[in-house]
């Protein structure tokens, strides 16, 4: 049995932060329903282009990553008749997921009060671009501007002197882990509920999440009033440690390789390239003398692995003792053998989507494809107990899809 199976999680959210959490416990095992609005849909449907990559027909992966494994119903939540269904789902519900700003939430009458006066168990769960306090806790923003940019990640990561600024890898790349951090902080709500009787209030950010993946260098930084800066690309990673950088290949590609303690494993690595003479030079005899002739090292090491491919290089290095890795792009990494032993790509229906981190009893979750947009609507409302009339009488009236 799955972690979640038998809690049920209601989601008023739209894009890619606050869904993905709901797809995080959705692969947990909850019954998660996506309420969309009854006529568009939830906007992320839409998205077709990114950069270069154009998604034609479906299935369309800007929807399924952060909706598999959820129903979806069609509530216009601005009708009466809309509202008053939303509330009857909330009624059973474990958890009230939303991405919505304080003023719509008060405006469609879902905020806090409204949905624990029906529910007073309920464990309310909010995502928002920049926390529940402040002057712009009723600003909203995207993995972009509020990750990614005002959290420093951008700044940290784009090389002194380059003109404009590194962008992120690739869509939701800060929405994923915001809403792996919103699912986790909802699975400590359910057990604090369990042992307690009390409900929380949850809230994530995408600033608050983007300062905690930055969490180490934002530390250094306040404590030594400096920043930290990324070296221009073909910069040897450590000015001080040949083992600690990244190496071209004969065929253009990059092996990174990070052992920290170049003592330890210099002999292993002279082994692993060929030259196991270098273990006894004199000149990297100790670590004060590895750190004084890293220049010599570095060029010794670009030299014998620039001899290899990538291919060559990820077979021969694996019996190093030491840390290293192959660069790869989104499609190596897809293919990576490691990644596969482990599941990280599961099928979702006639995709492969990549599984949330955790894992359970050493299984990886099954996961299922999105919801086609209100697919569910008229078994959920059958499941509340409405009869045939009064689900016409809504669709008339366009409060349901």
């Amino acid at each position: 049995m799955k972690p979640l199976a038998g809690i049920k999680v209601l989601e008023v959210a739209m894009y890619g932060f606050v869904p993905s959490a709901g797809a995080v416990l959705a692969d947990w095992g909850a019954d998660v329903i996506k309420v969309e609005h009854a006529v568009t849909g939830d906007p992320q449907r839409g998205l077709r282009r990114t950069g270069p990559l154009v998604v034609e027909g479906d299935p369309n992966p800007n929807i399924e990553h952060a909706n598999r494994g959820k129903r979806s119903i069609g509530i216009d939540m601005s009708k009466p008749e809309g509202r008053e269904i939303l509330l009857e789902l909330a009624k059973n519900a474990d958890v009230f997921l939303t991405s919505f700003l304080p003023q719509a939430r008060a405006k469609f009458g879902f905020d806090v009060d409204d949905i624990r006066a029906i529910n007073p168990k309920i464990i309310y769960a909010r995502g928002s671009a920049l926390g529940p306090r402040g002057i712009e806790s009723d600003k909203g923003g995207y993995d972009m501007t509020a990750f990614w940019c005002r959290a420093g990640v951008a700044a940290t990561i784009t090389p002194e002197g380059m003109t404009g600024m590194i962008s992120p890898p690739g869509p939701a790349f800060g929405d994923t882990i915001s809403g792996t951090n919103l699912a986790g902080g909802i699975a400590a709500a359910l057990l604090q509920r369990e042992r307690t009787g009390e409900p929380s209030v949850v809230d994530v950010s995408l600033l608050g999440s983007g300062l905690w993946a930055m969490g180490h260098t934002i530390a250094l930084s306040v404590h030594l009033n400096q920043t930290m800066k990324a070296p221009m690309p073909g910069t040897h990673g450590a000015p001080t440690n040949p083992l600690t950088g990244l190496y071209e290949t004969s065929d253009g590609r990059y092996l990174s390789l990070l052992m920290m303690q170049p003592t330890k494993f210099w002999a292993d690595v002279c082994r692993h390239i060929d030259r196991p003479e270098l273990a006894d030079d004199p000149r990297f005899a100790t670590a004060e003398l590895i750190a004084e002739n890293t220049p010599a090292a570095v060029e010794i090491l670009r030299e014998e692995i620039g001899k290899r491919t990538i291919a060559e290089w990820t077979e021969r290095l694996g019996t190093l003792s030491g840390p290293w890795a192959p660069v790869q792009d989104a499609l190596q990494a897809a293919a990576d053998p490691q990644i596969r032993a482990n599941e990280y790509l599961r099928k979702a229906g006639e995709l492969e989507l990549v599984s949330n981190p955790v894992q359970f009893d050493v299984t990886a979750p099954d996961l299922e494809p999105a919801p086609e947009f209100a697919a569910q609507t008229e078994d959920i409302l059958v499941e509340l107990g409405l009869d045939w009339d009064r689900i016409i009488e809504l669709k008339t009236a366009g409060a349901i899809t």
